[in-house]
């Protein structure tokens, strides 16, 4: 009996326990079940709110500034040739490439044996040809009075065979006395004749010595030219360039033998697009003459001159587009023929216009505006100019308007943003500077120190800025680009 109540007793404390842990289970359930089913109560979105620079856009009377790429070179050139053929015996100590001549000086001399010789039979020439004159002019004046004294004596013959034929006719003269006074007569008027075919043959001689006469000036002035062909001189100052030629050489006739520059009337030829080339146009429709900075970047400094515009190319070009038009460079120095410049002239003056950092303006053409509560408004805009980083736009209400000058993704019409103004804004991006070892300090030095192309002054100005403890990483490049490193 105990042992079946110790059972019983195990069973039902086993099925309570099952009965329990099922009880727990579906509490368990019921609990899970309810907290899915309720409503979790989302928190209320909040509006994202974006900091922007903002500028105040005022409508102005501005001149654009119209900026291009151009070459310089030289007004006045001229290629040296050979204007005779031979052995060149002189050079000038500055006929080397680089040399600065002046006008008038003797560059190089040819021998002039031959040149002379030709010169001295022209002369002898010459003096035969005189010679001829002379003898023909004289041979002229007797062959004159030799027709003088056969007229006269034909006169003379005339009067007696008249004389004659009275007395014939008197019958006082003889037939035979008559015939033959008309005889003589005849024969004198033959003898006129005579002299006159000699006097037009002289004629005819003087004529002949005054041509050979001029043909022999002729050939002696030309053998005087091919003389002084012999000798090559500046016909202006000028620096030498191209110079191939060392003396002894032979030399051929018209071979190039360098080239004069006049460093001193330099112009930059710089080619526009159509549209820039027709706001430089006057109302009559010409390139008026406009003041112009001509500018040459180096090495981190730039040495920059005045000029104005001249004129402009009669014609495109083959496979070229827009136009051609030059400027003249009042002071040269520093600039070669061939540096590439920066070329930059004031256009027309704009009115009503504003000038706005080119990042507030996207490709569809729209600037952002700060409206009533702090949102943003697209406002459609006429870009008139680019001017390096800015832009200079023109619209209907745009005055006095917030504009956002940096655009992102992020922003556009409706935003609700936080303006930063004044010095909230983005402030421009300072020059990036490098610290340079006193190796590479000294490579640097020496590069410029060597270097015979830069003026005085910008070398100063180059040798002092690698002094300091920060040098300019742009100039810094630059060296080293053209050093090779």
């Amino acid at each position: 009996m105990r042992f079946l109540r110790h059972s019983l007793t195990g069973l039902f404390l086993a099925s309570l326990t099952v009965a329990l842990l099922i009880w727990a289970a579906s509490l368990v359930k019921g609990a899970v079940d309810a907290r899915l089913a309720r409503d979790p109560g989302t928190p209320p979105a909040r509006e994202r709110i974006f900091a922007v620079p903002v500028q105040l856009a005022k409508a102005e009377t501005l001149t654009p500034v119209l900026s291009a790429y151009g070459q310089v070179q030289a007004r006045r050139s001229l290629e040296i040739r050979a204007a005779a053929a031979g052995q060149v015996i002189e050079l000038a100590p500055e006929f080397v490439e680089g040399g600065d001549v002046r006008e008038g000086q003797i560059l190089l001399r040819i021998d002039p044996a031959n040149a002379q010789d030709a010169l001295t039979r022209a002369q002898a020439d010459l003096a035969d040809a005189e010679a001829e004159v002379r003898d023909a002019d004289r041979a002229l004046t007797l062959a004159k009075a030799d027709q003088a004294a056969a007229e006269e004596q034909a006169a003379l013959r005339d009067r007696a065979a008249k004389r004659q034929k009275d007395l014939a006719q008197r019958g006082v003269g003889t037939e035979a006395a008559l015939e033959t006074a008309e005889l003589a007569a005849s024969s004198a008027r033959q003898a006129a004749l005579s002299r006159a075919q000699s006097v037009a043959q002289a004629e005819a001689r003087v004529d002949q010595a005054a041509t050979r006469l001029s043909r022999m000036k002729i050939a002696l002035s030309e053998a005087e030219r091919r003389l002084a062909d012999t000798t090559v001189t500046a016909p202006f100052s000028g620096t030498l360039s191209g110079v191939s030629l060392v003396e002894g050489r032979l030399v051929t006739q018209n071979e190039r033998l360098a080239a004069l520059v006049d460093g001193t009337q330099l112009e930059a030829a710089v080619r526009l697009s159509t549209a820039q080339f027709a706001r430089l146009l006057d109302s009559e429709g010409k390139l008026s003459e406009r003041p112009a900075q001509i500018t040459l970047d180096l090495w981190g400094t730039s040495i920059g001159t005045t000029g104005a515009l001249t004129r402009s190319s009669a014609e495109t070009g083959d496979g070229q587009t827009g136009r051609l038009v030059f400027a003249r460079i009042d002071a040269a120095r520093g600039l070669k023929p061939g540096d590439f410049v920066t070329f930059s002239v004031d256009e027309p003056p704009l009115e009503r216009v504003v000038r706005l950092p080119s990042g507030a303006l996207d490709s569809a053409g729209t600037v952002l505006a700060l409206a009533a509560d702090d949102r943003l408004e697209a406002l459609p805009v006429r870009l008139e100019r680019r001017q390096g980083d800015d832009v200079l736009v023109r619209a209907p209400g745009l005055d006095g308007r917030e504009i956002v000058t940096q655009r992102s993704p992020l922003l556009g019409a409706g935003v609700k943003v936080r303006p930063l103004r004044g010095e909230g804004a983005a402030a421009p991006e300072a020059p990036a500077m490098v610290e340079l070892t006193e190796e590479r300090r000294a490579k640097l030095v020496a590069f410029i120190e060597g270097n015979k192309m830069l003026p005085a002054d910008v070398k100063d100005r180059i040798l002092t800025q690698l002094q300091n403890p920060q040098v300019p990483a742009q100039m810094v490049e630059r060296i080293e680009a053209r050093m090779g490193g």
